[in-house]
C-alpha cells in the first residue's frame, strides 16, 4: 500500500513538472546548409521601440558541435518596406551562443534574418522567418 501511495505521488509530481513553462516552446528553429539554429527573443514577443535581444545558438547541423567562432548578423525589414533594423552578431559566454539586439520603430509583422558563417573563410548562411512585434506597452 505504502508503495503505491509514493508512486502515485511520484506520478503527480512528474505530471505537475510537465504543466509548468516550456522555455523551448517559444525556441525558433531553423537549418540552414550546415548549420542547426535555435533562436529567441526577449521580450517575447518583441515591443516597437524597445529593445529585443535575440539569443542565436548555433550548431553544426551534422554533429551538432556548437560553433564557437561564428560571425554573424541579424536583421529585418518591416511588412511594407518602409523601416529596417540590423545588428551584428556578438559571442555570448556560452559556448556556441550568440546575441544580437533589434529596435523595431513600428509594430506589425516583420521580415527577420540571421546570415551566419563559421569564419571569414566560409560563406554566410541564411535563415529566414516572420516575426510579430506588437505596441508597447508604455
Amino acid at each position: 500500500m505504502k508503495v503505491k501511495r509514493v508512486a502515485a505521488i511520484a506520478a503527480a509530481i512528474v505530471f505537475v513538472a510537465g504543466c509548468g513553462p516550456n522555455p523551448r516552446l517559444n525556441d525558433n528553429r531553423q537549418w540552414s546548409d550546415n548549420f542547426a539554429f535555435r533562436i529567441t527573443v526577449k521580450p517575447s514577443p518583441p515591443h516597437d521601440v524597445e529593445d529585443a535581444v535575440y539569443k542565436v545558438v548555433v550548431q553544426d547541423k551534422k554533429t551538432g558541435e556548437p560553433i564557437e567562432t561564428g560571425q554573424g548578423r541579424i536583421f529585418a525589414t518591416s511588412q511594407d518596406g518602409t523601416a529596417n533594423t540590423d545588428n551584428g552578431l556578438e559571442k555570448g559566454k556560452e559556448v556556441g551562443t550568440y546575441y544580437g539586439r533589434l529596435r523595431f520603430p513600428i509594430s506589425g509583422d516583420w521580415a527577420v534574418a540571421v546570415q551566419f558563417r563559421r569564419d571569414s573563410t566560409q560563406r554566410l548562411e541564411r535563415v529566414d522567418w516572420v516575426q510579430t512585434v506588437t505596441s508597447s506597452p508604455n
